[in-house]
């Protein structure tokens, strides 16, 4: 991945988030910019999401939320950023932050012994 499409990745992500976070802030509160991938020629922009609630309702009204507002960011970026090309944007849900949270969920429900001596040793340990 080349460094000029990184930083630009995480410019728009910056603006897009104090966008959110301060001109939509009564709605787009629980919604968080997690990510957002260029395309080469900076053409196209998937921006990824990640919502304080997770069901799926939740997730669906925040696509919504941010596909119709999607004239209202292209707008704020142009103003902000100066690009050749201001890319389109596509909104999706950040699958992965959902599943890390499944992952630490299952690694929390095992039933691991919380004993700080290891297996074999004495209960009365020789001091020195």
């Amino acid at each position: 991945m080349s460094n000029r499409k990184v930083r630009v990745g995480e410019l728009i992500k910056r603006e897009i988030s104090d966008i959110l976070h301060t001109r939509l802030r009564g709605k787009g509160v629980l919604i968080t910019i997690t990510e957002v991938d260029v395309s080469p020629d900076n053409r196209n922009a998937l921006v990824l999401f990640s919502v304080i609630e997770t069901k799926n309702s939740d997730r669906r009204q925040a696509k919504r939320f941010l596909e119709s507002n999607v004239s209202l960011f292209k707008r704020e970026l142009g103003k902000r950023i100066v690009l050749k090309y201001l890319p389109d944007l596509t909104f999706a849900f950040d699958e992965k932050h959902q599943a890390a949270a499944r992952v630490g969920d299952l690694i929390d429900s095992l039933d691991i012994p919380d004993d700080d001596e290891p297996e074999g040793e004495d209960e009365d340990p020789v001091e020195r």
